[in-house]
């Protein structure tokens, strides 16, 4: 058997997420289904997280195991010719048995797009949150720095999160502008649902003067509702992910 590591682009803005959904048009089943018609044999994909519906991703990975098929260097070549053009294969490699798309991650940076020019932008607008408003970015980089670290997200990430230890390490929140755009960059160990676009809600509320609780209170109080609002998916991008190159 051979593992073929594949990382992958897509707009997430036609898409009920990455994970396949019955009746769903999703990245994995799409990716599932393709693959099935170029190995003729059923394929599972598994990808280094889940993104929800609407979100994007700039390098997402997957991974499959198969009996036979074409080298791994051929896929980029193979799948964008078949895939729909809102999915872009980038590369793929062989990778060793030990290999996870999932469980091998060491760290994960998204990023989140405001555009927060007087008019919107309609070239831009499936990928940022327009937010005309003046936003004090030396408030909100003051809050995000308290989020850095090992915290329980609870107030932080969906009430329905199906998981049951919140605790997450964030190793750095960064804002840069570029122009009338402002990205923020957050990497971390990994990310509970809508954590991200739960913690910049909350930075923009605050940025707003619309949020006044102090960030240590929200993360102690573990109540999603001391938080701020959650921010649109479609200024959510899925940026980087990174493994480690040893075996665990």
């Amino acid at each position: 058997m051979t593992k073929i590591k594949l990382t992958i682009a897509y707009d997430g803005t036609d898409f009920h997420g990455f994970a396949r959904q019955r009746g769903l048009r999703t990245v994995q089943g799409t990716l599932e289904s393709t693959l099935q018609r170029i190995l003729r044999t059923p394929v599972e994909v598994f990808g280094s997280g889940r993104t929800d519906a609407g979100v994007h991703a700039r390098a997402q990975v997957v991974h499959w195991t198969q009996a036979q098929g074409p080298p791994a260097d051929r896929y980029p070549y193979l799948l964008r010719r078949a895939l729909p053009p809102d999915i872009v294969p980038i590369e793929a490699v062989e990778v060793p048995d030990w290999f996870h798309a999932r469980f091998s991650v060491i760290r994960k940076t998204y990023r989140y797009c405001i555009q927060r020019a007087p008019v919107p932008d309609v070239f831009t607008h499936r990928y940022t949150w327009h937010q005309p408003q003046p936003l004090s970015l030396e408030a909100m980089e003051r809050a995000a720095a308290v989020l850095v670290g090992t915290h329980d997200f609870t107030s932080f990430c969906a009430v329905a999160t199906p998981v049951g230890d919140k605790r997450r390490t964030i190793y750095e929140i960064r804002l840069e502008e570029r122009g009338s755009y402002l990205d923020i960059y957050c990497t971390g160990n990994g990310f509970l649902q809508y954590m991200v676009r739960i913690i910049v809600g909350t930075l923009v509320d605050i940025g707003q003067g619309q949020l006044r609780r102090e960030i240590a209170d929200i993360l102690a109080a573990r109540d999603r509702t001391r938080a701020g609002r959650t921010a649109p998916a479609s200024g959510l991008t899925l940026w980087d992910v990174q493994y480690s190159l040893e075996s665990p």
